[in-house]
């Protein structure tokens, strides 16, 4: 934690709190469940997880664990395939560059709300990239 001194900033109860970066498998648990407690609530995004693809959060939530573990620390724990279980939601309601950007949003504001660091950058990084990708993929798939 650092201070900073009062006579600098003429406020005697300012501090700022370092956040840590994700650093192990618990760090990623605490990013993916409340990245998904936020869509699990969202106008745009609740309806395809809990109506659509009929999400067990049971079963997902690990998932996403492993998913975003081998993402930032290259595990090999991840053995899905997220572009066909994209490309299958796709046909059953379509998704849009909205969702998309909605998507990555949401996921930017909870990892930076939680994290900060190298890691935290990485993971940004890379929902950016899937985003995109999946988006080229659908597209291709029209």
């Amino acid at each position: 934690m650092i201070f900073i001194n009062s006579q600098l900033t003429g406020n005697t109860n300012f501090e700022k709190k370092m956040k840590k970066d994700i650093s192990n498998r618990d760090d990623v648990m605490v990013l993916v469940n409340s990245f998904y407690n936020h869509v699990k609530r969202d106008k745009l995004l609740a309806p395809f997880f809990n109506d659509i693809a009929k999400v067990n959060w049971n079963s997902h939530l690990p998932k996403m664990y492993d998913f975003w573990e081998n993402v930032i620390f290259h595990t090999g724990s991840y053995h899905g395939n997220t572009l066909k279980v994209h490309l299958n939601l796709n046909e059953l309601m379509p998704l849009s560059e909205d969702h998309f950007e909605h998507w990555l949003l949401l996921f930017k504001i909870t990892a930076k709300e939680l994290f900060e660091g190298p890691n935290t950058q990485m993971a940004i990084n890379k929902a950016e990239s899937i985003a995109t990708l999946i988006k080229i993929k659908l597209i291709q798939q029209k």
